[in-house]
């Protein structure tokens, strides 16, 4: 048995998430819930260089400037 509040929270929680699903569906378009465009595939490209290289990329930056730290 759930406790009153436990039931006033899982109803307001419930209600919560349906809104969301609801007030944010496109209908299926294919990239229409990402946070960046699609449709130009030359900055898409930029994008995901700059994106995965700077994360490849930071342990050997880091390093470095440890090794030329006085």
């Amino acid at each position: 048995m759930l406790t009153p509040l436990a039931r006033i929270s899982n109803k307001l929680g419930r209600n919560v998430m349906i809104n969301a699903v609801r007030n944010h569906s496109h209908g299926g378009v294919p990239g229409e819930n990402l946070p960046f465009g699609l449709h130009n595939r030359y900055k898409l490209t930029a994008y995901f260089i700059l994106f995965f290289g700077s994360g490849l990329a930071a342990p050997y930056l880091i390093t470095r400037h440890q090794l030329l730290k006085k």
